[in-house]
């Protein structure tokens, strides 16, 4: 294998890069501005312009790039061919691998964001040593990535790992962004706590400093939570009773070593960890049950770690 690797994570606001040694030590990371005009032309120019001005920085030849990993928010398949970018507008389909490839002169290849993430933390964060992973990530919506055997599971329509999109709920009285209704997307997401925390508000008499809070976030609801506030604790039981239920579904068909949560809501830290955990194992099928549990622990850099990695597994 040769000596280096970047990794790539493709946001809606910038493109963070990262350069790497094979072994995985990151020699230097950086971003671009993501720039979406004239759907999204300048996309892939701008990030084969930006890792060959690095390489000429760093006077590496192309000849000892193992190869580019790119992480896009869409569906991907084959690790070449993007069926859309959902946070990219004008983005359609079309074959990233080829493009960049040609672009810049160094293989790549290619999976969506959030499994890159989920590559990330097993190979250098909260799930290194396991190779049996499940990943969600907890922030304006639910997201995930399933790793069997140490290999991403993209499924046939690249549409593996959707965690967010399980439906939890048959009574649900609103829609998911995917446009269905009772995803758990809208009940453990920032955005669904929210929206647990204002239906208690308006059912209960109990006392609550939620009340008092004009523009509520979900680390309110978890701080409060922390302080024995009664409304608070009951919404994070709840958010904690659907997600743990939700992997111990999943864990039925992949039977993980290890599930990492991260994102925004992560930063609760251990008492969202332990909660999780204790709802988990009571929806749990036996063999299942003692399933470790961490957080992420690569935060916004998982996805380039993940790129990165993708071309290792390749």
């Amino acid at each position: 294998m040769r000596e280096y690797v970047f990794g790539v994570d493709l946001g809606g606001t910038t493109v963070k890069l990262g350069l790497f040694k094979t072994e995985g030590l990151l020699i230097e990371k950086w971003e671009i501005p993501t720039r979406t005009e004239n759907n999204g032309e300048q996309l892939l120019p701008d990030i084969a312009a930006s890792i060959t001005n690095k390489l000429k920085g760093f006077k590496i030849h192309k000849n000892d790039i193992e190869g580019i990993g790119i992480g896009v928010p869409g569906a991907v398949l084959n690790g070449k061919y993007v069926k859309r970018c959902v946070n990219l507008n004008g983005w359609g389909d079309f074959d990233v691998s080829e493009k960049l490839s040609s672009l810049v002169g160094i293989p790549v290849e290619v999976v969506n964001d959030a499994n890159a993430a989920a590559l990330g933390e097993m190979w250098q964060g909260g799930a290194k040593g396991f190779a049996n992973v499940i990943f969600v990530t907890l922030g304006t919506g639910v997201g995930g990535g399933i790793i069997v055997d140490g290999k991403v599971l993209t499924g046939h329509h690249g549409a593996a790992g959707e965690i967010g999109h399980i439906k939890i709920k048959r009574d649900a009285d609103f829609n998911c962004g995917c446009g269905k209704k009772g995803c758990l997307e809208g009940y453990a997401s920032a955005t669904g706590i929210v929206r647990y925390a204002k239906e208690l508000i308006k059912e209960s008499q109990e006392e609550s400093k939620l009340r008092d809070i004009e523009d509520l976030e979900a680390k309110d609801v978890f701080n409060l939570a922390k302080e024995g506030d009664a409304v608070a604790l009951k919404v994070t039981e709840l958010m904690y009773d659907d997600l743990g239920m939700a992997l111990a579904a999943i864990s039925c068909v992949t039977d993980p070593e290890i599930i990492v949560l991260g994102g925004g809501v992560s930063k609760a830290g251990s008492v969202l960890l332990e909660g999780v955990r204790s709802a988990f194992e009571k929806y749990a099928f036996p063999a299942s049950e003692q399933t470790q549990f961490s957080l992420a622990s690569l935060g916004n850099d998982a996805g380039i770690y993940g790129g990165a990695r993708l071309i290792m597994n390749t």
